[in-house]
């Protein structure tokens, strides 16, 4: 995966693959939820350390646990969209990825008691599940206004490695700026709280600070605006 990712990410640079490597910070995010059983541990963990995460929740999950996504937006961590249900992206046809991704904001402002237009202009960070997409699925997020997010850092922790060895690939991954997906949901979320538990205080010990996915965007952003404009070129 890591491999797979090096590749990818110079071919889409629009998606958020990573923060910048200029500061030693990293985004723990979290796919498939919120989970009524593994979530509540997986924030309990999260409140412990004092660190803000950044959720892509899935919108049928939003339906169904709607006082647990609440509380989630109530105590501040980053919420993004992941699609109603599971369904990969270019499996869609065009309309219905949008009404997929539109329904899950309805959820998500529904749940946190937000209004819906508050929640279409903040909440539209889109991560494809299975982080699968197209160029053409690209550019209609663009279109539409959502900001597409994929990672740096996937321990393929939905196949039940085991906690210690989660952990294991997640560090031999970390580095500046990176983006760390897990999953808190039906695949995965069994192990995710005691995975975090013991993740956090290692990469603490490294240096690292936690940020949201937000932060990484505006990182980018202002190392965008700093950039040296790019030489004019002139026909010969």
């Amino acid at each position: 995966m890591p491999h797979l990712y090096r590749v990818l990410q110079p071919t889409f640079p629009d998606c958020l693959w990573a923060g910048m490597s200029d500061r030693p910070v990293v985004a723990l995010t979290f796919d498939d939820g919120p989970h009524s059983r593994y979530t509540p541990d997986l924030i309990e963990v999260l409140d412990r350390h004092a660190v803000t995460a950044s959720f892509f929740w899935l919108g049928i999950c939003v339906d169904r646990n709607s006082e647990l996504a609440h509380e989630i937006w109530q105590r501040g961590h980053w919420i993004g969209l992941h699609g109603y249900d599971h369904r990969s992206f270019p499996l869609l046809s065009s309309i219905e990825l949008q009404q997929s991704l539109a329904q899950t904001q309805r959820a998500i402002a529904q749940a946190c008691q937000l209004d819906l237009a508050d929640a279409q202009a903040n909440i539209r960070d889109v991560r494809p599940p299975n982080g699968l997409f197209t160029p053409q699925i690209l550019r209609q997020l663009r279109q539409w206004n959502y900001r597409p997010v994929m990672w740096s850092v996937v321990p393929e922790d939905w196949a039940s490695p085991g906690v210690a060895k989660v952990v294991q690939r997640v560090l031999a991954q970390a580095c500046n700026g990176a983006h760390i997906v897990l999953h808190d949901g039906f695949c995965g979320g069994e192990d995710v709280a005691a995975t975090v538990d013991r993740l956090i205080p290692q990469l603490l010990d490294r240096g690292y600070e936690f940020v949201t996915i937000d932060e990484l965007w505006r990182a980018r952003s202002i190392a965008a605006c700093d950039a040296p404009p790019k030489p004019e070129t002139r026909p010969q």
